[in-house]
């Protein structure tokens, strides 16, 4: 994370998918509440179930959290699950391989789930998060993936409860209680929450900075193509006001190699 002050702005820079998509958290419990039928299971998950998980039970990379009725609360449901392909056989159960086959499955599943583009996608209180089996199910043979849409993100304190389905949450014009916005004097580190709750800033646009073959062309260089577009492209949604504030936050060589490819632009409102 980084600042870069600069005259009617206030620039962050932050990192959010990395920890969830390449790297495992270890063999640990896999989940509050977790059901013993579950927990080893070479079988795969049931398609289109619900969860009440939290911002902890994400950073794991199994999970075993039992499931609930989807017209009771719940803060997850299952959009995805299948067979890893077959070069993912002989891997180690923490290959880093991974984390990019699920990025691409799972990013791709999310936006058709939600009817939503990658821009839109990516200012919206909802995110997604992926598990593999135990270490021990992996072991006996288990090669398959889950991918769970959350109620919540990674700077995310709590998530929110979700509707019986979230399948077209985000089709037409979302509604302002699941579209993210920030609540903090400054961007960096402050908490992600619905733009129905009282807060400071609001993602309002993104900007692609390369299609799926390019290399990463360097932090400078995404952060400076960032801020330039962020600082023009904010003042048009704000309507081009004499003085305002905006933030940014792009992403690191880490993220761009998983599949990341946008840049997120801040506005600072309260509406």
């Amino acid at each position: 994370m980084s600042h870069r002050p600069r005259r009617h702005a206030s620039l962050a820079t932050i990192g959010i998918l990395a920890v969830l998509l390449l790297t495992a958290c270890g063999e640990a419990a896999q989940g509050g509440d977790a059901d013993p039928d579950q927990v080893d299971s070479v079988d795969a998950p049931e398609l289109g179930v619900c969860r009440v998980l939290t911002p902890e039970d994400v950073l794991q990379a199994s999970n075993a959290t039992r499931t609930v009725e989807c017209t009771d609360k719940h803060t997850a449901q299952t959009y995805a699950v299948g067979q890893l392909p077959p070069q993912f056989d002989d891997v180690a159960w923490d290959d880093e391989k991974l984390g990019a086959f699920a990025y691409t499955t799972c990013s791709t599943k999310f936006l058709a789930f939600l009817g939503a583009d990658e821009s839109l996608a990516m200012r919206t209180v909802v995110s997604w998060a992926w598990f593999r089996p135990s270490q021990k199910a992996w072991e006996d043979g288990a090669r398959w993936y889950r991918c769970d849409l959350v109620g919540g993100g990674e700077q995310s304190e709590r998530y929110v409860n979700l509707p019986e389905t979230a399948e077209g949450l985000l089709q037409g014009r979302p509604q302002d209680r699941w579209m993210v916005c920030a609540t903090g004097e400054a961007l960096a580190g402050a908490p992600r929450i619905p733009c129905t709750e009282p807060h400071d800033w609001r993602a309002a646009t993104t900007i692609k900075l390369g299609d799926a073959e390019a290399p990463y062309p360097g932090d400078r260089v995404v952060e400076v193509k960032t801020r330039d577009f962020c600082s023009t492209s904010v003042g048009a949604w704000l309507n081009y006001p004499v003085d305002y504030d905006f933030a940014y936050t792009w992403f690191h060589e880490a993220e761009w190699e998983a599949g990341n490819r946008r840049s997120v632009c801040w506005a600072k409102t309260p509406d």
